[in-house]
């Protein structure tokens, strides 16, 4: 059985203090160019670092947090801290959600009125959640890591034990990015009690098979676009996969040097998010890596599932599996993701990125309840 503690989000004035220092210290790169070619513009990160030390108010973002009920727990020796916000509607569905990286339980706090208390957004009270927003392993308020090993599919099972020990018999998963690959193992996983997991991103990719890529409509032939210009500039993938002890050293110690690190994501490899990501979001997020000190140990989820393959094997998931592909983003493709999941529900969204939570909640919580409302319907 679960030992669940009640948990506060208490960063002292001494370690907001010591951020603040450290940004004002900042020693800038040369800039051999003010484009996007050879990584985030030295502009971008100044007007970052200046918002993050001079207009960045993080005591209220922390109250903002804490108006939310957080809790610990302990899983296979790790720690685990999550939010868990219960509906006032009976019968509400549980449902686990799981950010990726370089995102946190942040990333869901638009969803969570809308996915809870439906009436009192204007929508049908009969799909309703129970949430559970736990944080990765490793990443923010669930450290330090204790031991080697947790790939997706470790955390999958943890995030099952974790349902379990809510009580929960009978449970829906979501998840992003990294929170994805954990989402699509636990349908492999199948646990019993598991409804159907929904899913920004299925990374499933050409077979080789002749004339499968002539089937594809004009909306993944530009997804294929996306991919070759993730392909181009998705440098920390490959780092994160192969050394990510050494990049701890930098973005542990350095907020600027995580700030630009973390932006490769956030505002994109040719800059399409600068003009519409929620800058306050992104420095909470990046607040809770900074003061959690997990930039280093978050970067281990590529390096264990590089191991492991867990995330991208074609093993079958035979789960009710629901895809919400956003433009702006790694476009899923059907005809590759039905090669070895359940697929049940696909949706190509008019607009929105990689951080769907956060650019489009609307667009994202009307999808979750629509598959998820079929499931419980059914």
């Amino acid at each position: 059985m679960l030992s669940i503690k009640s948990f506060k989000i208490q960063i002292s004035d001494a370690a907001i203090a010591d951020l603040k220092d450290r940004l004002g210290k900042a020693r800038w790169p040369h800039a051999i160019t003010d484009d996007w070619s050879r990584g985030q513009p030295i502009k971008l990160i100044m007007e970052l670092t200046d918002q993050w030390r001079n207009k960045y108010n993080w005591r209220e973002h922390e109250r903002d947090l804490n108006r939310y009920p957080h809790f610990m727990t302990e899983i296979d020796d790790q720690p685990i801290h999550f939010m868990h916000i219960k509906s006032p509607m009976p019968n509400a569905l549980p449902l686990i959600l799981s950010h990726g990286w370089p995102g946190s339980f942040a990333e869901f706090l638009d969803l969570v009125g809308p996915l809870t208390d439906p009436k009192a957004h204007g929508l049908d009270e009969s799909i309703a959640f129970d949430l559970v927003i736990p944080s990765l392993p490793g990443f923010g308020f669930s450290s330090p890591m204790s031991l080697p090993g947790w790939d997706s599919a470790k955390t999958a099972k943890a995030w099952d034990t974790l349902m379990k020990g809510l009580g929960y018999e009978r449970y829906g998963a979501h998840g992003g990015d990294a929170g994805a690959l954990v989402g699509r193992e636990l349908g492999i996983l199948a646990p019993k009690g598991l409804v159907g997991t929904h899913l920004l991103q299925i990374f499933a990719f050409p077979s080789g098979q002749p004339g499968e890529m002539e089937k594809l409509s004009p909306f993944e032939m530009e997804g294929m676009a996306n991919l070759a210009n993730f392909e181009k500039y998705g440098g920390y993938q490959a780092i994160q996969s192969k050394r990510p002890g050494t990049l701890a050293f930098a973005l542990v110690d350095s907020p600027i040097g995580q700030l630009a690190w973390n932006a490769e994501l956030w505002f994109g490899f040719e800059g399409i998010g600068a003009d519409h990501v929620d800058r306050e979001r992104y420095l909470t997020n990046n607040s809770i890596y900074w003061f959690t000190a997990t930039s280093g140990s978050a970067a281990n989820v590529y390096y264990e599932d590089t191991q492991t393959g867990a995330g991208y094997r074609e093993l079958n998931n035979p789960t009710p599996t629901g895809v919400a592909v956003f433009p702006q983003d790694f476009r899923s493709v059907r005809s590759f993701a039905e090669r070895s999941n359940n697929i049940v529900h696909w949706t190509e969204m008019p607009r929105g990125g990689h951080f769907a939570a956060s650019e489009a909640p609307h667009l994202l919580v009307e999808d979750i309840r629509k598959f998820f409302g079929r499931l419980i319907v059914g």
